[in-house]
Parts: C-alpha cells; structure tokens; sequence
C-alpha cells in the first residue's frame, strides 16, 4: 500500500517546517538573522496510463491519463532577504547596512566570511573585529588615544583626538556584494561563505554599484515575524497529524485485507 509511504514523506516533510520555523524562533533577538523558508516538490509520478496514449485502433488519445503521486521532497530552505528593523544603540562601532551588502572578515583559515552583523569591537591592539574575534576585512586599527570615531554613510572612518580639531581619517569600510545572495553557504556565528551559486563576491564602497550604505549607532535587527511563524508552525503541525491519519487509515485497511483473506 503505497499511502503508508507517501503518509510518510509528508511527515517527514512537516518536520522540517517545524525544525526551520523553530530556528528561526530561536534567532528572533540574533542580529541581522535574516528567517528561512522550508520549500518542497512533489516526487516522481507512477505513470499508470501516459496522457495522450493511445487507446483504439482509430487513435484515440488518453485526455489526461492516470499519474499517481509518490510523495514530496524537500527541495530547499531558502532565506528571506527582507532586510530587518533598525535598533538605535549608539556605539561607535555599531554599523546597519542599509540595503544590499556584507561586511567581510578574514577566518583564521585565511578564508574571507561575510555578514551583516556589524555589532564591531576593537581588539586589544586596536584592530576592529567581530564579536568572535575575527578582523574586519580591509582592515582597521583605532589609535589608543582616539577619543571618538564617525563612520559615515559612504564607510568613511575618522578618529577624534584631544589635542587636534579636525578629525582623523583611519581608513575606509567596504561592502561586498553577490548576484545571488541566497546561494551563501551559512556557517554560524552569522557568518556566509562565498560558493559557486552565490557567484563571486564584488567589493565597493556603500552606495555604489547597487550596495547599500552603513548608519552608525545602528544594529540591524532579525527579519522574523514571530506572528508569521507562530501560524506557519500550526499549519505544520496540522498537516502532520493528517498524514498520521493517513498512517492509521492505511493500517486499518491492511488489517482489515489480513482479516478478511
């Protein structure tokens, strides 16, 4: 009995929605999280009788044909690029990317990471990294006795200091951006690898080349809307406790073939 398999595809499909739903519940307060999407397709078809067969000695054609579903597949977790709220902090070295592009950071490996998590900090020799730690790329070093710093819109870096007037220019903060910013590869720590889908990173400066521009004393907040996902989890679940009655439905008809033969 093919239902008992099918039944059980679309539970398991079920519970993946809830595994991504639950992931992004758990990042509604993660800075710059963008939610996920569970996507599915339906799997190969048994074709009892192919449309347009033939039926007669005179031609005649099957109008639609007998196509049994297998079941469904997942067939990606997809991520919604809808950018987050801004949340005011006031640091110095809180950045929001306002519009398209990541921030990119150097790994320990050597390898360049991208995120939008711009909640920066100086290290103790005055490089501006992550809250992991890792250094942003290209890099920036705070003079000790930098009093205040501005970063405007366009990346632009300038240390304040005691003695002096007019501000210092320290260096310039970049964005990187992707023809297909979906086919990052997550890693964790709200960090993206580069990979064949994304296509090549493009670096630039904020507002050219379509990247967005950066607001200091800004954190960009998670995309979630815990609304959307408190409804999407009840549909999961729902149609997961159809499929398990399917399940029973199914066994109950085998019983009763046992029974009967």
């Amino acid at each position: 009995m093919r239902a008992l398999q099918i039944a059980a595809t679309g539970m398991s499909a079920q519970q993946m929605r809830v595994e991504v739903i639950s992931n992004n519940l758990a990042n509604m307060s993660t800075t710059g999280y963008n939610a996920r999407r569970a996507e599915f397709a339906d799997l190969h078809y048994q074709q009892a009788s192919r449309p347009g067969s033939i039926t007669a000695a005179d031609g005649t054609e099957l109008p639609a044909g007998v196509q049994l579903g297998l079941g469904v597949r997942p067939a990606a977790v997809s991520v919604d690029m809808a950018q987050g709220a801004l949340s005011q902090t006031g640091g110095d070295l809180d950045l929001a990317i306002e519009g398209a592009g990541y921030l990119e950071v150097a790994l320990p490996s050597g390898t360049s990471a991208y995120t939008r998590d711009g909640g920066l900090k100086r290290s103790a020799d005055g490089a501006v990294v992550t809250s992991d730690g890792y250094q942003l790329q290209p890099g920036l070093t705070i003079p000790e006795d930098a009093v205040t710093l501005a970063i405007t819109a366009a990346g632009e870096v300038y240390a304040y200091f005691t003695e002096t007037v007019e501000p210092e220019l320290l260096g310039q903060i970049t964005l990187a951006g992707f023809s297909n910013e979906k086919g990052l590869e997550a890693i964790g720590s709200n960090l993206f690898l580069e990979t064949t889908a994304s296509g090549p990173a493009f670096v630039g400066a904020p507002g050219e080349e379509g990247l967005g521009t950066l607001r200091q004393g800004y954190l960009e907040q998670s995309s979630v809307d815990a609304v959307r996902e408190i409804t999407e989890l009840i549909e999961a679940q729902r149609g997961y406790e159809l499929n398990a009655k399917v399940i029973s439905a199914a066994d109950r008809m085998l019983a009763a073939t046992t029974e009967a033969s």
